[in-house]
Parts: C-alpha cells; sequence; structure tokens
C-alpha cells in the first residue's frame, strides 16, 4: 500500500477494531502494532476502537459471554490509556445479558470510554436494547450498532439488523445519537441509505471492504455530507480508496473536514480541534 499524502487536517477513525491476548491470536500485539502504524501512514487522528469479546475464541463472536466481555472491555481501556493521544474505545456489550451491559457501559464510560458498541447479538428494533439506549442518553454518548444492508434472510451465529431495524430503535430514542456500521460492509447499501433520508439522529459510518460505484454518491444524496463519518473496520485499504474518492468529488472544504474529522468530533468528543496531523 502506497502511503497517503499528508493530511491538510485530523482524520478520525469512527470503526476500528484492536485484539487483545485471550483473542486466541498469538500475534495480536504485532496487529495492534500494525494497524496503529499504518494508520499514521494514512494520516488517521484518532482510532475510536472496540474489542468485541474473544472474537469467537472462548465465546461467540456476537453472542460474547460477559466474562469475555469484561476482560475485553479493560484491554480497550488499556490500550486507549497507552495510546491516548490517538485511540478511544467503545463499551462492547451483548444485551441479552441486560445487568451486565449496564454496568459495563458505566464502568467503561466512567473510565473514559466515548461511546457504546453493539454488535449483532440481538435485533436493533427489539425492546431488550431500551435500558441499553437510554443508558447512552443519559450519558449522551453515540451508539455504533453493527448493520447488515438490507436483511432479506436470517444468518447463522448472529441477529442481523437492518436499516430498518436501527431506524425503529432510533424513532423511539430521539435523542439518542445512532450510528449505522460498516455502509460498505456488504448488501443493499443503496436500501440502507434510501430508508435514511430525514433520519436526523442516525449518522452513517463508510466503513466496510466495499468500494462500489456511486455508494459514495448516494450516502451524499440520501444522507449528505454533514451525517457520514469516515471509517475503516477491518479494511484499512479500502478506507484509504474511499478517502481518495471523497477527496476527488468536489466537496467544499468545510464539508470534506466534516467527514474526515469534524462531526465526529462534536459527536464523541474526541478534542481534535483544529490540531495537527497524525504523530
Amino acid at each position: 500500500m502506497r502511503d497517503a499524502p499528508a493530511p491538510a487536517s485530523p482524520l478520525a477513525d469512527v470503526h476500528a477494531h484492536f485484539l487483545h491476548d485471550r483473542c486466541g491470536r498469538t500475534d495480536w500485539q504485532v496487529r495492534n502494532a500494525r494497524r496503529l502504524e499504518v494508520g499514521a501512514r494514512l494520516g488517521i487522528t484518532m482510532h475510536v476502537a472496540s474489542m468485541l469479546g474473544s472474537f469467537g475464541f472462548t465465546s461467540p463472536t456476537y453472542f460474547p459471554s460477559p466474562e469475555d466481555l469484561t476482560y475485553a472491555n479493560e484491554a480497550m481501556r488499556t490500550l486507549a490509556r497507552a495510546h491516548a493521544e490517538r485511540v478511544r474505545g467503545y463499551v462492547t456489550v451483548n444485551p441479552n445479558h441486560t445487568d451486565h451491559a449496564l454496568a459495563e457501559i458505566e464502568a467503561g464510560l466512567g473510565a473514559g470510554m466515548v461511546g457504546v458498541k453493539l454488535a449483532a447479538s440481538r435485533r436493533a428494533s427489539n425492546p431488550l436494547l431500551d435500558p441499553i439506549v437510554a443508558l447512552a442518553a443519559e450519558h449522551r454518548v453515540p451508539i455504533l450498532h453493527h448493520v447488515w444492508q438490507h436483511r432479506r434472510r436470517e444468518v447463522a451465529g448472529q441477529e442481523i439488523s437492518d436499516a430498518l431495524d436501527l431506524l425503529a430503535l432510533a424513532h423511539r430514542h430521539p435523542r439518542v445519537r445512532f450510528i449505522l456500521a460498516h455502509i460498505g460492509g456488504g448488501g443493499d447499501w443503496a436500501h440502507s441509505l434510501r430508508a435514511l433520508v430525514g433520519a436526523t439522529n442516525v449518522w452513517v459510518d463508510l466503513s466496510g471492504s466495499g468500494v462500489d460505484r456511486g455508494m459514495l454518491e448516494l450516502c451524499v444524496e440520501c444522507v449528505g455530507p454533514q451525517r457520514l463519518l469516515w471509517g475503516t473496520d477491518l479494511t484499512m485499504d479500502a478506507g484509504a480508496a474511499k478517502l481518495r474518492a471523497l477527496e476527488a468529488m468536489g466537496f467544499s472544504a468545510a464539508d470534506l473536514e466534516a467527514i474526515r474529522w469534524r462531526t465526529a468530533d462534536g459527536l464523541f468528543g474526541l478534542g481534535l480541534g483544529a490540531g495537527p496531523g497524525p504523530p
């Protein structure tokens, strides 16, 4: 991968993942270091990241056990403290364990985490999520929700949500700021984007391996640059491709900065200001 040009402004990755020592991989430290290294080359000023339990090693990725989540969230806090100048963390919870989820959110936000991550553990429209969302509202933090772009069937090992499910939750909680995850992560992104027209408390993260022709243009048409957030997920090369595409689309300087960092800065309170590029 070629180095990206030196950035003219900060760049926030709102959808990142790191690993820990109980994820079943012996190279977890190498992979974490590599993400930070490549992030610096891309110009990423801040990674907003989560750890998904044991990533399937000792409990299912999308149905992580309370024990795995507690360990992973503490590992995420430790990493964020070690790299405080460029990493912030989500608190990852499994809403099937309500009391544990609420306790994890309180502990994590109290220790400096900046958002809540919901994976495909329970459909977004399910009322079981309401206590979690209410607590996020109380703390005024955003929720990043894993979304499959247009659910046409069930998928083994997860309970997938699509944009309509997330909209049902967003309509019940109009004061909460939701982020629809990885619009480029697979499925019918046009279905999701058209559903989001007028949903003023739902933002879209641009992460995922898809860099389809017309995707970014429809994002702008349906959602507008002020509700778009740049991110990578596990695909930093695709994130770089989208970044270059955004830079060629003729945005105003203000709109491009909103996508790169300014909107994320407002949602998460990252404290980026108009500071320098990556360390």
